[in-house]
């Protein structure tokens, strides 16, 4: 299931335009943080065209919402350099190759229309993605972005057999062990050390592990924190 989030949305008419997209690619899930725009007013409901119904139940949730989702892909235009490495990125389409034939809740957070993530925003998500654009103008409208990557994930029609993704809980028992052994480790620097702890994190965010490929890991994990 596919969830779009959308992070103190400013713009009621964005807010109803991208209503409107996820009704033509066929999803349904919206859910708004802390919104800054009154987000069922003329505007947006206008915008919305036939997809008012997905509009008036969109969800309205705290910004500790994200904590708790199991997997949270989050959008983009700003990739730092290669030393920045919260902000290494997949493309819409490196996203679903890793989702191929993978069952479970995916959310995908999209920034304000001003200032878009904050690091520590960016920091709570799994993976990053970014749509590659031209270098002289980075920064796409927000219900621009959604729309790319709805049609990207519309067109990607999985075959049977589904293998169920990773929970919460599964990624933070693996966590807990890699950084536990981490933590065992000698560094030159703290500064070293959670590099690499920020490494390993977005190495397993990327990769949207499944359940078994989880116990794997966490088997692995636990023969390496024993020595």
């Amino acid at each position: 299931m596919i969830e779009i989030i959308l992070m103190e949305p400013e713009t009621s008419g964005n807010v109803g335009a991208i209503a409107r997209v996820l009704k033509n690619f066929g999803f349904t899930n919206l859910t708004l943080i802390n919104p800054k725009c009154k987000y069922l007013d003329l505007d947006a409901l206008s915008r919305a065209k036939h997809a008012k119904d997905i509009l008036k139940k969109a969800k309205i949730k705290p910004h500790s919402y994200l904590k708790n989702l199991p997997y949270l892909a989050a959008t983009t235009a700003m990739l730092g350099n290669d030393y920045n490495l919260a902000r290494s990125p997949v493309t819409p389409k490196e996203l679903i190759s890793s989702l191929k034939n993978k069952k479970g809740k995916l959310a995908i957070l999209f920034g304000r229309e001003g200032n878009g993530l904050t690091n520590e925003e960016i920091n709570q998500a799994d993976t990053i993605i970014h749509i590659p654009t031209s270098l002289k103008y980075q920064t796409l409208n927000v219900s621009q972005a959604v729309s790319i990557l709805c049609y990207e994930l519309s067109t990607s029609k999985p075959s049977e057999p589904f293998f169920p993704l990773a929970t919460k809980k599964d990624k933070e028992i693996i966590e807990k062990s890699l950084f536990s052994i981490l933590d065992s480790l000698e560094f030159a620097t703290k500064e070293k050390k959670q590099t690499q702890k920020t490494v390993w994190k977005r190495i397993f965010g990327k990769a949207l592990l499944t359940r078994r490929e989880a116990f794997a890991v966490l088997g692995l994990l636990k023969k390496l924190g024993k020595k």
